[in-house]
């Protein structure tokens, strides 16, 4: 089976829970190993009061034995704390007094076209499941596709370059992006970092939400990752696919994204240069990608998060109940979540990394994965085109 993932869970039930299938026996994997991601997924300024109570910590229910994986799924699951002062209206079981349904939509969410889908009178039944808490198992799962992937020198990492009115240029966050741990905000620069707090701070005194934009970065990729042989295993186009369904994200690019329209073709294009016994790239415009595939250099992908829609400044709306104009519910939430949706990505990006590693290399073992990985590597050296 193909690496990949699935979730289950809702916002306020009992837990987050993370299905990782196609995962190869022998890789070393421990609960820290997922842990440091969902405490970085935690972290960030303007992040709202769902932080403080929850402190997240994956356990292995399938698929791990003494350190090791089985090559069977591993099933992980992050219990919600938040869950105790929920369990009436969260309840799987029924309950002798249902709680009042919620029929007031807010824009911006999954609220209203959820409850047109799936015939539901009441929002809570869609907005627990769309919520972004469960990013909080894809993060999980981002971890060991990240563990595997660090196994052949592979690195992830993520920079925030804007909030609101506020920016830094994108070349230096994904240059810099290995620093990014070290800002509040996640951005490499401590005097931009000030800036974008106080951005959040002005924003969330007006009863209102930014978005930003981020930018991933993986180094280390081997070429030809992908395929430019089917669409459907272009590898930009599975990035891109990954890192859009993040919540609130409205815009994804690679390389230089949209910034490649303006420029003449000799202008954007990674001139291909003669090393010492390998080959160079005179630039990175592209983000490592050309024709679908990894071309050795750095992977970078940026995305684009709008405000998040939860915000205390009501905004309009109409009862679902009685057709009558109003104001929008309100769940608690964050000012700013730009620095939680890089670590997202992250973890967005090294599943589909991983899921074509494990194609190009096998999937069975890890043992068998490193031999033909080395294989490759060295063919490539001896024919004097292998990557920096």
């Amino acid at each position: 089976m193909r690496f990949g993932f699935s979730t289950a869970g809702e916002s306020h039930g009992p837990a987050e829970v993370a299905l990782v299938h196609g995962v190869p026996a022998g890789l070393g994997l421990l609960a820290e190993d997922v842990n440091r991601d969902l405490a970085r997924r935690q972290q960030g300024y303007g992040r709202g009061g769902r932080q403080k109570i929850e402190r997240d910590q994956a356990e292995f229910l399938g698929g791990v034995r003494h350190g090791y994986t089985l090559g069977s799924p591993v099933a992980m699951l992050v219990r919600n704390k938040d869950y105790a002062n929920w369990e009436h209206r969260m309840s799987p079981a029924p309950v002798e007094d249902p709680p009042d349904p919620i029929t007031l939509p807010r824009p911006g969410h999954a609220d209203l076209a959820g409850m047109q889908k799936y015939a539901f009178d009441d929002l809570r039944n869609v907005l627990e499941r769309s919520s972004a808490r469960e990013t909080t198992a894809r993060v999980a799962a981002g971890g060991i596709a990240r563990k595997l992937l660090a196994e052949f020198g592979v690195e992830i990492h993520s920079a925030v370059y804007r909030i609101g009115a506020v920016a830094y240029p994108k070349e230096k966050a994904a240059e810099n992006a290995a620093r990014a741990d070290e800002s509040d905000v996640r951005c490499p620069d401590p005097e931009v970092t000030e800036e974008m707090k106080a951005e959040i701070d002005a924003a969330r005194y007006a009863r209102d939400a930014l978005g930003g934009e981020f930018v991933v970065v993986a180094r280390g990729c081997p070429p030809g990752l992908g395929s430019y042989v089917d669409w459907r295993d272009k590898i930009d186009a599975r990035l891109a696919a990954a890192v859009m369904s993040i919540n609130a994200i409205k815009g994804v690019e690679v390389g230089m994204g949209f910034g490649v329209a303006a420029h003449r073709s000799s202008e954007v294009q990674d001139e291909i240069l003669a090393g010492n016994g390998h080959l160079e790239r005179a630039s990175n415009r592209l983000g490592g990608i050309e024709g679908g595939m990894t071309n050795g250099e750095p992977v970078l992908v940026s995305a684009a998060m709008k405000p998040i829609s939860t915000i205390s400044k009501q905004l309009r709306t109409v009862d679902i109940s009685t057709g009558d104009e109003t104001k929008a519910f309100k769940e608690r939430a964050d000012s700013c979540a730009v620095p939680a949706a890089a670590v997202i990505g992250e973890s967005m990006v090294a599943v589909v990394l991983a899921e074509a590693f494990l194609e190009k290399f096998g999937a069975d073992n890890m043992a068998d994965i490193h031999a033909a990985h080395d294989a490759y590597a060295r063919r490539l050296s001896e024919a004097g085109v292998a990557a920096r």
